[in-house]
């Protein structure tokens, strides 16, 4: 196979991304992914079920949550469900299994075939490779030419979760411009590098430091870089509402978008994590009215000005964008307005 040239300018945030407003000053706005909500693509209850919970994204499982001799059948209730169910304001996936296996391709044309216009994104778990995001590209391209779908509105999220994936992960993120999301697959990965844990998503007992900082980096590194999501991985004590939120909240303070859930109780502190406070987000929105205001010629075209007691600039604009983003995509609401000196 030929090498896969990575992305030099990503295109536009394209159609396939649900309608949000978008950002001044040309900042990508994206689907909210605070919570990405698992669901077993072979378990009809729970597939009716998770319509009605509050995730921002649910991706239906045909991987590790259907076993051998289930898949067939959960990728026919998988289609039933995209195409009968409710998904209102929900982000709608389907997480395949792995090139590895000989179930990808079958999983892939049977949901896409059967349901490609209910389908928002294609994950694709254990991306060692860009080859491997190029191929499901190809086919998931084939499929809509074939189909008459639009080409290229459904997304691709890729999930890290062994060290050649890590190692691999810049030309992964800019392999397609299908590429949504960068996931990380912890439990997977804990297993690929000999980690000495049994608890997926805690500290390794023996070690100081946070063992998952580095990963969690360079993940997000290479999701910026092409203007992707970075998404954490599972928390499996999902009894354990306090140690979920300390884990998600270590990704949110790193800058990670979101967090999967796997049960419904996860899903309100998910939701909760990773979205800016009422007075971040009104102060980010205040910014960036204020340093709009200030800048034009109205405001004396400043390229600095005082709010209150701050001095904004251009880096504090771009700053404020990253949580203004962060508050809409939530669909937060703001509780102050900006008003203009007088004269």
């Amino acid at each position: 196979m030929t090498q896969a040239h990575p992305r030099v300018n990503r295109p536009p945030v394209s159609h396939h991304r649900p309608e949000t407003a978008p950002l001044r000053g040309g900042t990508p706005s994206f689907r909210p992914r605070r919570s990405c909500l698992a669901v077993p693509g072979s378990n009809p209850r729970f597939l009716e079920k998770a319509q009605g919970l509050p995730a921002d994204q649910v991706f239906l499982d045909l991987e590790d949550a259907c076993a051998p001799l289930a898949k067939e059948g959960a990728r026919h209730h998988i289609v039933e469900a995209l195409n009968e169910g409710d998904w209102t304001g929900k982000t709608r996936v389907v997480r395949v299994n792995d090139w590895t296996t000989h179930w990808t391709y079958r999983d892939v044309i049977t949901v896409v075939e059967g349901a490609g216009p209910n389908l928002d994104c294609i994950m694709l778990p254990k991306v060692q490779d860009a080859q491997q995001i190029v191929a499901l590209d190809l086919l998931l391209t084939q499929i809509e030419k074939t189909m008459g779908f639009e080409v290229g509105r459904i997304g691709i999220e890729a999930q890290i979760e062994n060290a050649k994936g890590l190692v691999n992960v810049d030309e992964i993120a800019g392999a397609s411009p299908r590429l949504e999301t960068i996931i990380f697959g912890p439990a997977d990965f804990m297993a690929s590098i000999n980690m000495k844990s049994l608890v997926v998503g805690e500290q390794p007992p023996g070690y100081g430091a946070d063992a998952y900082h580095y990963i969690l980096m360079r993940i997000l590194m290479a999701a910026r870089t092409y203007d992707l999501q970075a998404i954490d991985g599972p928390y499996l004590q999902i009894k354990n509402v306090d140690g979920y939120r300390e884990v998600a909240g270590r990704a949110a303070a790193l800058g990670f978008d979101g967090k999967w859930v796997l049960h419904p109780g996860q899903v309100e502190a998910a939701n909760e994590v990773f979205s800016p406070s009422q007075e971040d987000y009104d102060h980010a929105e205040l910014i960036l009215d204020a340093y709009e205001w200030h800048t034009s010629e109205a405001g004396g075209a400043k390229g600095s000005a005082m709010l209150g007691d701050e001095m904004i600039d251009e880096a504090s604009r771009k700053m404020a964008l990253v949580v203004a983003g962060k508050g809409r995509a939530a669909g937060m609401t703001r509780t102050s307005k900006f008003e203009a000196p007088e004269a």
